[in-house]
């Protein structure tokens, strides 16, 4: 059987939390080879970010070629791109390779509030990524920013997810950590027809910091090695709570998830 390979696109976190790092430790836990192209150096803990040194566009385009030429992947996802110049050239590698399973994660603001996606970048991400995108895994804050909505309701929440697939993807999981309900987290779950609710509990604590990273990895992951959407749906959600419920309780702010959770459930 094939190796399951899967590259993600984004920054580095010298913290460890999200960004590649996350990615990459979640595709391992996964057991997909897991591979990189930086978009940006940033310089942050788990109290927040202290810099962002992006990579030159150049640099950005020999890593996509040096996958493409020897490790092509199977399926890859899309975090933190910074510019409009890294979002256009990394949407028209995707479609230059025909590359498959694309996952984005629209990063645009860190647990601490810093921007990691440049203003003017908003438009590129949704006129050359998001059309070639198979999924998009906003959060609230991101959804509202891409689609223009106030997004509070459940209602919200429905016209969110259908303006979203209006501008591309064939899948969208807008999901709940945001909302303010105590008890559970909601995400939305949308195929261009049919909108489903995926609940899970609401664990109290901090330690949130790359959830969004590692839940759209775990999803990556899932797709290189053949599972359906929904189905690897199911196991990045079921990832992610495992993460987020084995608190490591490290740094002094918004700490990171468990990322070795999930098979440490699975051996029990």
């Amino acid at each position: 059987m094939k190796q399951a390979m899967a590259l993600t696109i984004a920054g580095s976190d010298s913290g460890g939390g999200a960004g590649i790092q996350a990615d990459l430790k979640t595709f391992q836990e996964l057991k997909v080879y897991g591979m990189s192209a930086l978009t940006a150096v940033t310089a942050q803990n788990t109290l927040g970010v202290q810099g962002v040194y992006p990579v030159p566009k150049e640099g950005v385009i020999q890593q996509l070629n040096a996958i493409e030429e020897d490790l092509r992947p199977q399926a890859l996802k899309t975090g933190m791109l910074f510019s409009s110049d890294i979002i256009e050239a990394v949407a028209e590698r995707i479609h230059s390779f025909q590359w498959k399973n694309i996952v984005v994660d629209p990063v645009m603001i860190a647990k601490g509030g810093a921007s990691l996606l440049l203003e003017e970048a908003i438009d590129a991400l949704k006129t050359h990524l998001l059309p070639v995108a198979t999924v998009i895994t906003p959060n609230i804050p991101e959804a509202e920013v891409l689609t223009g909505l106030n997004i509070i309701t459940a209602d919200d929440k429905r016209r969110a997810v259908e303006k979203l697939t209006e501008l591309g993807p064939k899948y969208v999981i807008l999901k709940g950590g945001h909302d303010e309900n105590p008890k559970e987290a909601i995400d939305f779950f949308y195929d261009g027809s049919e909108l489903k609710e995926l609940r899970s509990e609401r664990i109290p604590t901090k330690n949130t910091h790359g959830t969004g990273c590692t839940f759209s990895a775990a999803l990556t992951a899932e797709l290189a090695k053949g599972k359906s959407v929904e189905d690897a749906v199911e196991t990045a959600k079921l990832f992610i709570q495992a993460a987020i419920q084995n608190s490591l309780e490290i740094g002094s702010g918004h700490g990171p998830t468990n990322h070795w959770a999930y098979q440490e459930n699975n051996k029990q």
